[in-house]
């Protein structure tokens, strides 16, 4: 599958949000990666609800939203109805991945599945078939502009080959440190959506030259 490259609106200038989306977008970017985070979950407390309808008033582009919550389920509804295409939840986050996952296409939604560095690529093989997405964090969530995490590309490999078997279709998502250095890696080890945060909206030559750099680090992008 084609590379995709999904500029995360973490490290976006929130006060110009439609202008930077549309930059974003101009400049080739195929998702825009809205990242939520409860403070609980994550040591973080982000985007919500409300960011995710400007960012759908700003844009008709596809919205990756991932949702770093526990217990995702209540918010699941609102986060549709605010425009999300793609709504990922973790499987660390709820005892009842499957059923989030259900819950998920029933609202109209694409569902994703993410997990955490330190979280075996076995814990999510049990919904492989229902997610249209997974979704590998390269770092510990929380904070855009950390150091990737080689030591997760075994991990995105073992996805892959499992995903070729039981769910070809889905996309194989990467998020954390991913920069024109460490995408290739992940590329080789399965990955085929690439989440972008400081390496676009604070790239010193400005986000068309973040994502061109991205593309140009890619293969088959």
């Amino acid at each position: 599958m084609p590379a995709l490259i999904a500029p995360s609106i973490l490290s976006a200038d929130l006060t110009r949000l439609g202008q930077q989306i549309q930059a974003a977008v101009d400049a080739g970017g195929d998702w825009v990666h809205i990242d939520v985070m409860d403070g609980h979950f994550v040591p973080n407390l982000t985007l919500g609800t409300a960011i995710v309808a400007a960012a759908r008033a700003a844009t008709d582009h596809f919205l990756d939203v991932h949702l770093m919550v526990n217990h995702p389920e209540p918010l699941l509804k609102a986060f549709a109805r605010a425009g999300a295409n793609l709504i990922s939840v973790h499987v660390e986050a709820t005892p009842h991945i499957h059923r989030a996952l259900q819950q998920i296409h029933a609202l109209g939604c694409q569902a994703g599945v993410a997990l955490n560095p330190g979280t075996p690529a076995e814990a999510v093989f049990p919904v492989l078939h229902l997610a249209d997405v997974v979704l590998v964090m390269s770092v510990n969530p929380g904070f855009a502009g950390q150091a990737f995490l080689p030591e997760v590309l075994p991990k995105v490999k073992r996805l892959r080959e499992r995903l070729n078997t039981v769910n070809p279709q889905a996309r194989l998502e990467i998020d954390g440190g991913i920069n024109a250095q460490t995408l290739p890696a992940a590329q080789e080890a399965g990955a085929d959506v690439f989440v972008a945060a400081s390496a676009i909206f604070r790239h010193p030559q400005g986000i068309a030259y973040g994502i061109r750099a991205l593309r140009q680090a890619s293969h088959g992008g």
